[in-house]
Parts: structure tokens; C-alpha cells; sequence
């Protein structure tokens, strides 16, 4: 008799499907959202271990990424013989851990705001996006920070988690939400977190090091979406994405700048300190009409994202070899 071995590949692809069309149609749950309880935990964990050293802060991030890894690994492996159980866990996390309906609506705000000479909503509205200083920010200035934040998002809440999900299922999409989660929270530059916050940024980057550049070569397909041409986003691509001092933001930040045919980078000012950024692709600056285009590229991005993880979970059950019991041999 043969194991159903390829049914967790099959499973977990209807769930990455299922949880895509969830966020499409939905968005992020506006109360009691899990991610927002996972950063609750985290907060609460740091403040039971924190010490301004990197050994504390890998312990940090060990046992907030580690926890929901296992707890993945346990559920996935609870149904692993239960292939409708183990796509609706694999629907519901798939949907907990994706931003792109939300990432999307953000960007259209934004542009509504602009359109109407309201500055001071879309200064209010920027901390949706990124953690920029917006009190200075002239109209030009707020569209680059939303296209920039729509474009680095569009991999970190969108492609990665997708990713990781067609290739390792459920422990995939939690251990890499968690890490997300973390660098966010303490992974930034500040006197709190120069050390402490280390082994988190150094792990998200790690596992955005795939995600970032496919969302990259993705948004230079999708580029007719916003009117670009695939040619010439691949040209700025090419030649701007490893100027970024991130060694993933780039990929995604010169691929939109050549999609939309605009300028990013320059100088970006947060609360209580600033940097200067290397300008990426070519063209005016960004305006209210480049928002609604970037959401229409991050909508394709991870539309094709989406595809792809679902293939990638097939592919990954059809890879299991069937086996037989043992007292079937020599049947």
C-alpha cells in the first residue's frame, strides 16, 4: 500500500492559495491581529532578558523565532495524514503573515491625500508606511518615502513570506513572520539596539536574501502594469540595485524606481537621526499618479509571488517519494 506522501505538498499548496486569496479579499484583520500578539510576546521576552550585548540579543532572537518554527513543525507534522486540517492552518497563517492588500490600500491613501494638496493627512498618514520623520516632507518627498516603503514592503510582507511558505510549509511562514517581526522592532540603528538587535537584522536579512531579489526581477516583468518598460526597469535594475546600504532594499527599490521610470533615494530624515542615500533610476521625482502605479506593481508582484509558492509546495510533495510498508515488499 503507498503512503499518500505527496498530500502535505498538495495541502499546503491549496492553503498558501487559500490565505493569498483571503488577504486579497480582506486584508489585515483590524482587531486582535496575531502578528500584533506575537510583537506583545516579543516585547515582553526582551524586557525579561535584555542586555546590551550581542549574545543576549541572539538568545532574544533564538527563542522568539524558535518557538513559532516549532510550533509550526509541530502542527505541520499533527497533519501531515489530515490534508484539509493542514490547509486551513496553512490558509489561516498564509493570511495572518501577508500585507499586500493593506500595503496597497496605504499607497491609494496616500496618493488621495496628495491629489488634494492635503499635506498634513499625509504626513499623518506616513507612519502606516515607515518609521520616517514626516513633519519636513514636501509632497515630493512623501510619495518617494511611500513608493520606497510600497516597494521594500511589497518583498517583506508579500514575497518572502510566500517564499518561504511554498518552500517549507507552515514553520516557513511563522519562523520567517517572527523574524520579520523582530527586526523591525530591534533590529533598527539606535543606542538600545547597536548590539542587542544584531542577530535579528542579520536574520531577517539572511532570509530576505532570496525573496528580495525575485520581488526585484518580478517587478521588472510586471512592469507594463504601470506603464514601464521591462527593458529599461531591468537597466536600472541592474545598475542601481547593490548601491542601497541594505543588501535587500535595493533590489526592490531600483527595480520600482525603473518600473515607474522615477528617482529614488536622497535623504531620508527619522526621529533623532538621519541618512543619505545613493539616488536609484533615473526620471522626476515621484507623485501622487506614481502611488496608485506602484500599488498596481506590488498587486502583479505578488500575484506571481503567489504562483509560484503554490508550484514551489507541489513540487516539494511530488519530491517525498512514496514508500512502502513493510510487509508489502516483494508485492
Amino acid at each position: 500500500m503507498w503512503r499518500a506522501a505527496s498530500q502535505p505538498g498538495a495541502a499546503d499548496a491549496v492553503g498558501l492559495a487559500a490565505g493569498y486569496l483571503l488577504d486579497a479579499a480582506f486584508g489585515d484583520p483590524r482587531r486582535f491581529h496575531p502578528v500584533a500578539g506575537f510583537g506583545t510576546a516579543a516585547a515582553a521576552l526582551e524586557k525579561q532578558i535584555y542586555a546590551p550585548n550581542r549574545r543576549s540579543g541572539a538568545a532574544f532572537a533564538a527563542i522568539a523565532v524558535g518557538v513559532p518554527a516549532l510550533a509550526g513543525l509541530g502542527a505541520a507534522a499533527a497533519t501531515r495524514r489530515l490534508p484539509v486540517a493542514r490547509a486551513a492552518l496553512v490558509a489561516a497563517a498564509t493570511w495572518t503573515v501577508l500585507g499586500g492588500r493593506t500595503l496597497r490600500r496605504e499607497s491609494r491613501i496616500m496618493a488621495g491625500h496628495l491629489d488634494d494638496g492635503d499635506l498634513n493627512s499625509a504626513r499623518g498618514r506616513l507612519n502606516h508606511l515607515c518609521g520616517r520623520d514626516p513633519a519636513g516632507l514636501d509632497e515630493p518627498e512623501l510619495a518617494r518615502a511611500t513608493v520606497e516603503s510600497v516597494a521594500e514592503n511589497t518583498s517583506d510582507a508579500v514575497v518572502a513570506p510566500l517564499v518561504w511558505g511554498g518552500l517549507l510549509g507552515l514553520p516557513g511562514l511563522l519562523a520567517y513572520r517572527a523574524a520579520n517581526t523582530l527586526d523591525a522592532m530591534v533590529g533598527h540603528r539606535s543606542p538600545r539596539y547597536a548590539r542587542f538587535g544584531t542577530a535579528s537584522a542579520r536574520l531577517d536579512d539572511g532570509l530576505n536574501l532570496l525573496p528580495a531579489r525575485l520581488t526585484g526581477l518580478l517587478t521588472v516583468a510586471v512592469s507594463p502594469v504601470a506603464g514601464g518598460n521591462p527593458r529599461e526597469a531591468l537597466r536600472v535594475w541592474r545598475r542601481d540595485r547593490n548601491d542601497h546600504p541594505s543588501p535587500n532594499a535595493g533590489q526592490c527599490e531600483s527595480a520600482m524606481a525603473g518600473a515607474l521610470g522615477v528617482r529614488l533615494g536622497g535623504r531620508n530624515v527619522y526621529f533623532g537621526r538621519s541618512e543619505t542615500r545613493p539616488f536609484l533610476g533615473d526620471g522626476p521625482r515621484p507623485s501622487a499618479k506614481h502611488l496608485r502605479r506602484a500599488a498596481r506593481v506590488s498587486g502583479s508582484v505578488g500575484l506571481a509571488a503567489a504562483g509560484l509558492a503554490v508550484g514551489v509546495a507541489l513540487l516539494r510533495g511530488k519530491a517525498i517519494k512514496p514508500t512502502s510498508r513493510s510487509g508489502d515488499k516483494g508485492l
